[in-house]
């Protein structure tokens, strides 16, 4: 049986049945707490019945600044998945719907207009898993760590899932695979 809660400082210290795994990025303890303390409600654990971290997910909601408002690639307020990741052994149980599903909860709380997340495109089981989300489109080399080692630099898929505000559902599109930005193209603010 698996319970979900929020995340503690403590919790820190017990991340690394979730985080081994070469997919799964690990940051440093700073920023799991600028996390924790600005949006604590989107970040949660899953725990076996033993207490055992299985999983957990943290997310924000967040838009970018007005003076990028008329550009093609202005993101309104949205949440987003920083991180999710499920212990290896847990996996294929439907943990990571469980902690999305939860995110999903949140940012339709904070009347958001749809969750996004970037997944590596060689990560065949996460384009799986969230393939339902869409592509909304295809960061070109947008990371340059592939911990497989096939290539020197991967694509992101930025997947999203429209949410209740979003009626006219204009934060989606058909075939986002083919649709190519740069990662300069993104704002990072």
């Amino acid at each position: 049986m698996t319970s979900i809660r929020a995340f503690r400082p403590q919790d820190l210290l017990r991340t690394n049945l979730a985080n081994l795994d070469p997919l799964t990025e690990n940051y440093n303890i700073d920023f799991y707490l600028h996390y924790l303390a600005k949006w604590p409600s989107l970040f949660t654990v899953a725990e076996d019945q033993h207490g055992n971290m299985t999983g957990y997910m943290m997310g924000k909601v967040e838009e970018d600044p007005s003076y990028v408002k008329f550009m093609d690639n202005y993101l309104p307020w949205h949440g987003h998945v920083t991180a999710l990741t499920v212990a290896p052994q847990y996996r294929r149980l439907g943990l990571a719907k469980i902690l999305t599903s939860a995110l999903e909860r949140g940012c339709e709380a904070q009347n958001a207009w749809f969750v996004d997340l970037f997944v590596r495109e060689g990560n065949d089981t996460a384009v799986n898993l969230y393939r339902g989300l869409g592509v909304f489109r295809r960061v070109v080399n947008y990371y340059s760590d592939d911990p497989t080692g096939r290539k020197p630099v991967e694509d992101a898929f930025d997947m999203r899932k429209p949410l209740s505000r979003d009626k006219k559902r204009q934060h989606i599109r058909e075939n986002g695979e083919d649709h190519l930005v740069d990662p300069e193209d993104l704002y990072h603010g």
